[in-house]
C-alpha cells in the first residue's frame, strides 16, 4: 500500500492539516504530514519544519535569516522542493492545502512530483488563473469556498473530499490497457501546422505512442518536462512558435529554458520552424502600444496573431541557433523553404519572403553543423507532403529506426 503526503503550515493550519491526514488515514493508507511553516515552531507533525529546512542550499539558516515572512515563505518553499525531490521514493500522492502564501509555497514542490503520481492543491486562488500554480504538471486544483482559516461543515466537506480524492488515485489501479507498450515520441502543434503534425503521426503511430503538446507556453513547457523526466523517447518539434512569444513579449512563451531538456538528456531531436511567422497575443485591445501598427490577424475574439519581421526572426534564428549549438546527442533542424505555416504561403495573410529569408539566414549563419547536429533545407512549406516525408526520413536517422 502507498503512502501518501500532506503538507501545509502547522502554525496557521494545523486543525485543517490534521483532519485531512485523519480523513486519508480512515481509507488505510499511511499518510505523513509535513509541516512547512517557515519559523520553524514545533506543532506536531510526522515532519518536523527543521528536517525540511535542512533541505534548502545553505540550510537551515536558509530559511531562519530571513526575517520577513514573504522571503521566508519563499526560503522554505526552495527547501520543500529539495525534500520531495530526495523523498520522492517514498510519495506515492501529495496534497496541500492553504491561502495564497501555502498555495505559494507548497506548489512548486507538487511539480517536482513525476507526471501521473497524485497530487492535489485546496486553495483559496484556485477559481482564478492558475497557470502559475500548476505549470506543465497535472497537479489538480480544487477551490476552498471558504477560507481555509478552521474548520466548518463547508470546509470539511471540501477538505474531505479533496483527501478521499487522493486515497481514491492513490488506492485503486487504473484498469489494465491491452495495448503493446511502445515508445513515446514529444510532437508539437498548433492550428496552423496541424495538417504536417497529422501527417507525422499517421505515419508513426503504429510504432510509437505519440503525445502532441499545443504550444501555448505550458504545452513545450510539459514537453520538455517529460524529456527530463525519461518519459520519451525522441522529440518531433514541429512547431517552435513558442520561441517568438519568448522574444517578443507575447502570451504564449514556454520560457528561457526552451530546448533546455533536449540538450540535458541528448535526446534524439528533429525541429522546425512551425509558427515563427506569428506572435500571439489576446485580444485586439490587449495588444502593447508598440505593436498596434504591425500586421495583425484576428485568430478569433480571444487570439489575436501578429507578423513576424526582418529583424524578430534574425534574432528568433540566432537564438534556437544558440540553443541547439548546446545539444550533443542527434539533431536535425529542417527550414521549410515555402512557408512556415497555412499563413505563411502565397496568397495567405502572412506570406513574407524576406522575413522568411532573414530567419533561414540566421539559423544557418549561427548553428554549428556536426556529424551529430545538421541543418537541413526542404524546398516545400512545412504544411506539404512532401515537408512532412523529409521530417520522418531525418527522424529514422537519429533515432536509428
Amino acid at each position: 500500500m502507498g503512502q501518501a503526503y500532506v503538507v501545509g503550515t502547522c502554525d496557521t493550519k494545523g486543525d485543517e492539516l490534521r483532519y485531512v491526514k485523519a480523513v486519508i488515514a480512515a481509507t488505510g493508507l499511511k499518510v505523513k504530514l509535513l509541516d512547512v511553516s517557515p519559523r520553524l515552531g514545533e506543532h506536531g507533525a510526522d515532519v518536523h519544519p527543521r528536517e525540511i529546512a535542512g533541505f534548502h542550499p545553505e540550510g537551515e539558516s536558509g530559511v531562519t535569516r530571513e526575517s520577513e515572512r514573504g522571503a521566508a515563505v519563499s526560503a522554505m518553499s526552495l527547501a520543500l522542493q529539495a525534500y520531495v525531490r530526495a523523498q520522492m521514493a517514498d510519495i506515492d500522492g501529495m496534497i496541500g492545502i492553504g491561502g495564497s502564501g501555502n498555495t505559494a509555497l507548497v506548489a512548486p514542490a507538487l511539480r517536482e512530483l513525476a507526471i501521473g503520481t497524485p497530487k492535489f492543491l485546496v486553495s483559496t486562488v484556485a477559481s482564478g488563473n492558475v497557470a502559475p500554480y500548476v505549470g506543465p504538471t497535472d497537479i489538480a486544483m480544487v477551490y476552498s469556498v471558504v477560507d481555509v482559516a478552521g474548520l466548518n461543515p463547508i470546509s470539511r466537506r471540501v477538505l474531505g473530499n479533496a483527501a478521499n480524492a487522493l486515497a481514491g488515485a492513490i488506492k485503486f489501479p487504473l484498469p489494465a490497457s491491452d495495448q503493446a507498450s511502445r515508445p513515446g515520441v514529444g510532437l508539437t502543434m498548433f492550428g496552423v501546422t496541424t495538417p504536417c503534425v497529422d501527417q507525422l503521426i499517421k505515419a508513426l503511430d503504429q510504432r510509437y505512442e505519440c503525445y502532441v503538446f499545443h504550444a501555448t507556453g505550458t504545452g513545450g513547457q510539459t514537453m520538455e518536462k517529460l524529456v527530463d523526466s525519461g518519459r520519451l523517447e525522441a522529440v518531433l518539434d514541429v512547431t517552435t512558435t513558442e520561441v517568438a512569444d519568448l522574444l517578443m513579449g507575447g502570451v504564449m512563451s514556454a520560457g528561457e529554458d526552451r530546448l533546455g531538456a533536449i540538450a540535458r538528456t541528448r535526446i534524439p531531436y528533429v525541429g522546425s520552424c512551425g509558427a515563427l511567422d506569428m506572435v500571439n497575443f489576446g485580444a485586439v485591445s490587449s495588444i502593447p502600444a508598440q505593436y498596434r501598427a504591425r500586421k495583425l490577424y484576428e485568430h478569433n475574439a480571444q487570439v489575436t496573431l501578429m507578423r513576424t519581421t526582418v529583424e524578430e526572426n534574425s534574432r528568433i534564428g540566432a537564438w534556437i541557433a544558440s540553443k541547439l549549438n548546446a545539444c550533443e546527442g542527434p539533431v536535425r533542424f529542417l527550414i521549410p523553404e515555402k512557408g512556415v505555416s497555412l499563413l505563411d504561403v502565397e496568397g495567405q495573410a502572412f506570406f513574407d519572403t524576406a522575413a522568411d529569408q532573414a530567419l533561414f539566414a540566421a539559423l544557418r549563419e549561427h548553428l554549428v553543423q556536426t556529424e551529430q547536429r545538421r541543418l537541413v533545407s526542404v524546398p516545400y512549406a512545412l504544411n506539404d507532403p512532401e515537408f512532412a516525408q523529409a521530417l520522418l526520413v531525418n527522424f529514422a536517422e537519429v533515432t536509428g529506426a
